[in-house]
């Protein structure tokens, strides 16, 4: 296959290729642009997210609630989240990237070792298991000793594939809430197709998830909620940070060209690190949050609990919708340049819904925006976006 191709199409996880479409000029299709056969799969689709929704929600409540039980019974506690709320807030309005995200230092110190068989055969190629030590500290002084204390999520891990003559073009790849495991995300992103297309793969687990989720932790991504909202923008704050470091690795290991996406709280945090680092060559956020206080507000349970959080805190909305800036991609200017940005999202996505994503298509200027009719865990017509991506990145990548 020549490198960059988009022949020969064949995601591991069956789909039916109904196409989708790039956005118009005015955005994402009204429901009477569809076809009947893109209606009905939008209508299905959206009513099968419902009840995911709802599943999952009521597992980020269950995280959420330790917190807001200390918020009734420790007021010092609820006095220090009003601080923090504050905190945030003032860092996001000075809109600096270099402020809210500090470069890292010091070059990671990688440990390497060959991952498993299932891995390099589904590569057919050689694949090794990454990890170092993170240099990440708090930006919020307050939660310094807090995030310092996390044994194993202050240890990043991820996986590299990698081609035997010399380093290639590399595909990064950043999972969603839950969904570290690399198999699962090396057949959901059809990464095998990428890697014979020329690339090199990467696959970077956020902090709290998989072997970075702590001793005793119930799920792969508790940890992200279970420290209120001081927690979740400090956890954020690291996975840009790590992820810097990571690019270090692979320009010192001679990669000049990087590419980034991500599905979900992935696609969310490949557009904040496309606002942070101007290393990265295209960015393509798939399915991607953009206001996650706002998604929240959509997805009961949890919803309730942030709702009881604030009342008993006494937390006014608008401190936490300008604390919740500090980590949005919609606070900074992008630096990949606009003809290397693709967002992608599913019409009948409940989830992360594809107004969501539409926000941000306006936020970066209107750049590329491509939409499949499926939701957001069935992605209906992913060899058509699949080569929607090859063709997008070719140029660039491969020049």
């Amino acid at each position: 296959m020549s490198p960059g191709s988009d022949d020969a199409v064949d995601p591991p996880i069956p789909v039916p290729d109904v196409p989708g479409a790039d956005a118009t000029a005015r955005g994402l299709p009204r429901r009477g642009d569809l076809t009947l056969r893109q209606r009905l799969i939008v209508d299905s689709s959206a009513v099968a997210d419902l009840g995911l929704r709802t599943a999952l929600a009521s597992v980020v409540g269950a995280a959420m609630l330790p917190q807001v039980a200390m918020s009734v019974l420790d007021r010092p506690k609820a006095s220090a989240q009003r601080d923090a709320l504050r905190f945030y807030a003032e860092m996001a309005a000075a809109k600096d990237p270099a402020l809210s995200f500090p470069a890292p230092t010091e070059p990671p110190r990688i440990s390497s070792r060959p991952a498993n068989p299932v891995a390099e055969w589904m590569a057919n190629g050689r694949v090794h298991n990454l990890k170092f030590k993170s240099s990440f500290a708090a930006v919020n002084p307050a939660m310094r000793d807090k995030c310092g204390s996390y044994a194993r999520n202050n240890v990043v891990h991820a996986q590299h594939w990698r081609h035997d003559d010399g380093p290639h073009p590399t595909l990064c790849v950043i999972h969603g809430f839950m969904g570290s495991a690399y198999l699962l995300n090396g057949m959901f992103f059809s990464l095998p197709y990428f890697y014979r297309s020329g690339y090199d793969v990467l696959l970077y687990t956020m902090p709290f998830h998989g072997r970075r989720a702590e001793k005793y932790s119930p799920y792969s991504g508790y940890g992200l909620f279970a420290n209120g909202f001081a927690g979740f923008a400090e956890a954020m704050t690291q996975a840009v940070h790590d992820f810097r470091s990571m690019i270090d690795y692979l320009e010192f290991t001679g990669v000049d060209r990087i590419a980034l996406t991500g599905m979900s709280l992935g696609g969310y945090t490949s557009a904040l690190i496309a606002s942070v680092d101007d290393r990265i060559q295209a960015v393509i956020p798939n399915v991607p949050v953009v206001m996650p206080d706002a998604l929240v507000e959509e997805w009961w349970p949890a919803n309730m609990l942030v709702a009881l959080g604030d009342r008993i805190t006494s937390t006014e909305r608008e401190l936490s919708s300008a604390a919740a800036m500090f980590h949005s991609p919609l606070n900074y200017s992008p630096m990949v340049p606009k003809d290397r940005r693709l967002i992608i999202a599913g019409l009948g996505d409940r989830l992360a819904p594809p107004q969501q994503a539409q926000v941000l298509w306006e936020h970066w200027g209107r750049c590329a925006f491509h939409w499949f009719p499926g939701n957001h865990i069935l992605h209906v017509s992913q060899p058509d976006y699949l080569r929607r991506m090859t063709r997008f990145m070719r140029g660039f990548m491969f020049s």
